[in-house]
């Protein structure tokens, strides 16, 4: 293998001239820092579900069509070769090969097959290459070929004692090359020499094929060689000396039976079937690298080609082909056209041309430096340019000046009216005439200066103009198209930017970012075209620039896709087509979108850096695609990742973290653009917006149950499957099942106690506001008693003072009887005054109003001091009434020293100390 390198390092560049015009397939460029790994990568293979798996310097490099990820070499060495067969990925490297396999998580796990050798393998040993037989996998290695059985786990071995150079799998027949003696066939499980013509035993074969039912052999040193019988002849075909002098590295034959050459120095080239070379690829017109290491066609007929800087890979059976101009000769194409047998560009730095479906570079036309606007062919007899600096008219490589007026931006045919032709220009439009076989400037239409980039003739004499930034003029002309005889503007109140007027099937029709409008003729006015809108008004709205072919298609541009309409002869309704190419690989400034047919299904579009050209005939639009779920990924807080099992639901701490779905679709064209959308039930209902980001993050997730689904749309057509995965985010510690019994024994404990609590309180306060109610009913009582009291109270001091009075009364009228000398008369009636004076009846009357007045006073009076006699008690009463001495003598019928004499009586009686009060003892009891 040195030899190898020492050729990688030492070739030189073989130049590629005479095909700087040549359009190829798109390619797709994956770098190193892209993939994360080596610059050097070797075999290529591909899984059913279309995943790409690359032998690279560090390891195995898987590709789902989104996202590289590197699986290290198993021994820390240079992986040489993969295979996938079935579900496992097979790989060698130096002293080591094995396979594979996906875990639950979605990655992959390595399983060693090394140590089920009965033997050890020779050291310093590499797998070069692995092939698949039926069971068998076959290990080819520079000195031994290991074929081992998937189904029972035994190996067969042939050792050779010459170096194998490589080993190879035509229909279902193993070869395999051996130095110095030729090709090795194995046949009924046991190896034989299989073709040692001297032509080719001593040259290295870089892979077999089979062609009209012969082998073909490729070798390094002189190409193509062809087995007929027993002999070895070269194969003749036209592409063999440019092969030979290419330093072949490795080969490939494709499924439409072309093949590709992969070289050390010069990229690739790919021959057609016929023996001839269809185009090369190398690092001048695309490529990455000029040094091809391995080839490999994919389901979808892509070519990969691994490189010694990188992965590329190419869409060769793309309806689109580019080219691009790398070293900036051509500039910004603005317009294109096919005239004659010539294919012209327009762009901002002049008029080129080349003959078409030639090889050749474009050739630049003399006088026409500056910027080209519009390339315009009447009836096919002349193609004028409409240019920065005025007006040419183009004879094949000849550019010749007939208006030289500034700023001339496109041409139109005056219906009726032969050899005339309408202009617009930066300051309006002008009429060329052909006289004589000459084109010149008949006159310029009077009474109109503005700006005439879009415009289009109507009937009787009409001519619709649109300026993007003021809106659509509509002149009415003389029948001489010399002047303007009435102007007027349509009412559109819009900002007219990027807007544009043409003429489509008779309709004159006007696009801006609502839509497409069409006028009516009825109405006088332009009114909404539901069937045509849908090619502007999108989402991806970026421009209303259209484009009316010579083949009656409506063309429209937008971020996402290029649609053109077509119209329907059964039903005269029109039909939308798209072709998925995005905005970024177009490049064009917007409003000056051009596109143009120059050969039956086949268009050119200008773009920033040269053009592109699709064969709408082979663009699909219901080619079907999967997504798949690659990967479920919890992040915790500490930035630890831990990847999850996808093929079970899953089940994660409440706020653990971030939980990344990772997701694809394998999808290889360049362009064709894969935008997903995604949606997490539990969380919400609804998708969200489509984006290329191929993963999804959510963060601190409350708890409970969630389905993450996720679908992809290719170009214009939905996957036909979307993924899902099913979790659950636990409650939190606080509220687990025991926490919740927790919480809700603490709950009912705390209302138990809360309704006690409350019981107690509502007893109490319905306890005090019945001792309240009580207290009220009490002091309504002794409110209603003292009133009582009161009005006894008067009624004794009524008495107290009726007995006073009447006492009084008697003892004047007794001293006055005792004054009267007739005592005998007398005597009876002071007899009478003395009855009186000692009668008790007044004396019951009080003792009643008494008790009502003071109850119990007299019965504890008593009870107290039992010896006390009717008259204590008398005297008790008076003194209980706080009447004074001077105020108890009358009423006793005693003198005041007798009061005195019988309250100290009264004290002794009633054994109370000298020192107290008797009358407080009295008013106390």
């Amino acid at each position: 293998m040195n030899k190898w390198l020492k050729i990688l390092i030492v070739s030189s560049l073989i130049p590629l001239a005479g095909l700087h015009a040549q359009t190829l397939p798109p390619i797709q460029i994956f770098k190193p820092e892209d993939y994360n790994a080596d610059n050097q990568n070797w075999q290529i293979s591909q899984s059913d579900n279309k995943f790409i798996y690359v032998a690279n310097n560090r390891g195995l490099l898987e590709y789902n069509g989104s996202t590289w990820r590197l699986y290290p070499s198993p021994n820390n060495t240079v992986l040489r070769s993969v295979t996938v067969i079935g579900d496992r990925v097979y790989t060698g490297c130096y002293m080591e090969f094995g396979y594979w396999v996906r875990n639950s998580t979605g990655k992959l796990e390595y399983v060693s097959l090394t140590p089920l050798l009965v033997e050890k393998m020779r050291d310093d040993d590499q797998v070069w290459s692995i092939l698949e037989l039926n069971e068998w996998v076959i290990f080819q290695s520079a000195g031994n070929i290991y074929f081992y059985n998937s189904t029972t786990g035994k190996f067969r071995i042939i050792d050779s004692k010459a170096s194998i150079y490589r080993a190879f799998k035509v229909n279902n027949d193993i070869y395999y090359d051996v130095r110095g003696q030729g090709i090795y066939k194995m046949e009924n499980g046991e190896s034989s020499l299989f073709l040692d013509d001297p032509a080719i035993r001593d040259k290295r074969i870089v892979n077999i094929f089979e062609a009209d039912r012969h082998l073909i052999l490729l070798t390094i040193e002189e190409g193509f060689f062809r087995v007929e019988g027993n002999k070895v002849v070269k194969w003749d075909i036209p592409a063999n000396k440019t092969i030979v002098e290419a330093s072949i590295f490795c080969g490939v034959q494709l499924a439409d039976g072309s093949f590709v050459i992969g070289t050390i120095s010069n990229g690739i080239i790919l021959i057609n079937s016929n023996g001839e070379i269809a185009y090369r690829l190398n690092q001048s017109n695309g490529l990455s690298n000029n040094t091809a290491l391995s080839l490999f066609e994919d389901i979808d007929d892509n070519l990969w080609i691994g490189l010694d800087n990188g992965v590329n890979c190419v869409n060769i059976t793309s309806p689109i082909k580019f080219f691009n101009d790398y070293e900036g000769q051509l500039g910004t194409v603005y317009t294109s056209k096919v005239f004659g047998n010539n294919l012209y560009l327009g762009t901002n730095q002049g008029l080129f041309y080349k003959e078409v479906n030639s090889k050749e570079p474009f050739k630049f036309i003399e006088n026409t430096s500056g910027q080209v606007w519009d390339l315009f062919n009447y009836k096919n007899e002349a193609l004028f340019c409409g240019h920065h600096l005025g007006t040419f008219e183009i004879k094949g490589d000849k550019a010749i000046l007939i208006d030289n007026n500034p700023g001339t931006w496109t041409f139109r045919e005056v219906p009726s009216r032969e050899n005339l032709l309408l202009k617009g220009n930066y300051n309006g439009l002008y009429l060329l005439e052909k006289k004589d076989g000459r084109w010149d400037v008949r006159n310029k239409i009077v009474g109109f200066n503005a700006s005439s980039r879009f415009f289009e003739l109507g009937h009787n004499n009409q001519i619709w103009i649109n300026h993007e930034y003021k809106g659509v003029y509509k002149l009415k002309v003389d029948d001489s198209l010399t002047k303007v005889l009435n102007l007027t503007m349509e009412p559109f109140s819009h900002d007219a930017k990027n807007s544009s007027l043409v003429k489509f099937n008779g309709e004159m029709l006007y696009a801006y970012e609502q839509g497409i409008y069409r006028y009516d003729d009825k109405s006088s006015s332009f009114i909404y075209d539901s069937l045509l809108s849908p090619i502007i008004k999108n989402e991806d709205y970026i421009t209303g620039k259209m484009v009316v072919d010579g083949n009656e298609k409506l063309w429209a541009f937008s971020k996402d896709n290029i649609y053109y309409a077509t119209t329907d002869h059964l039903t005269n309704e029109p039909r939308i087509h798209s072709v998925p190419i995005p905005l970024n690989l177009r490049k064009v400034t917007q409003s000056f979108e051009n596109i143009s047919r120059i050969s039956d299904d086949t268009y050119l579009l200008g773009t920033a850096n040269g053009y592109l050209t699709i064969d709408i005939s082979g663009v699909k639009n219901d080619a079907a695609h999967k997504i798949h779920l690659n990967s479920v990924v919890l992040k915790d807080i500490d930035n630890n990742t831990v990847d999850q099992d996808i093929t079970e639901p899953g089940e994660f701490r409440h706020k653990a973290g971030i939980i990344t779905f990772s997701y694809s679709v394998p999808e290889y064209n360049k362009y064709l653009d894969v935008k997903y959308q995604y949606k997490l039930e539990g969380q919400s209902t609804k998708w969200s917006g489509w984006s290329t980001a191929a993963s999804s993050q959510f963060e601190n997730l409350g708890f409970g149950d969630y389905v993450f689904s996720a679908r992809a749309k290719i170009g214009n057509i939905l996957s036909e499957n979307f993924i899902t995965y099913r979790f659950k985010v636990n409650r939190p510690w606080y509220l687990s099942t025991i926490a919740l019994l927790v919480y809700l024994l603490t709950m009912l404990s705390a209302g138990y106690f809360i309704n006690r609590a409350y019981d107690r309180h509502f007893y109490k306060k319905l306890i005090n506001e019945q001792l309240k109610n009580d207290k009220l009913i009490v002091e309504l009582r002794n409110e209603q008693l003292n009133r009582d009291i009161e009005s006894k109270n008067r009624e004794l001091a009524i008495s107290k003072m009726n007995i006073l009075r009447n006492n009084e009364l008697l003892n004047e009228i007794k001293k006055e009887i005792k004054k009267d000398d007739c005592r005998d008369s007398t005597l009876s009636v002071s007899r009478l005054i003395e009855k009186n004076l000692s009668n008790t009846k007044d004396w019951e009357i009080f003792v009643r109003a008494f008790n009502e007045t003071d109850k119990g006073f007299l019965d504890k009076l008593k009870s107290l001091h039992p010896n006390l006699t009717p008259n204590d008690l008398k005297f008790c009463v008076y003194l209980r009434l706080n009447m004074s001495s001077k105020e108890i003598a009358p009423l006793l019928n005693i003198s005041v020293k007798s009061v005195e004499t019988r309250r100290y009586r009264l004290r002794k009686r009633m054994n109370l100390p000298h020192e107290g009060s008797l009358v407080n003892y009295i008013l106390d009891l």
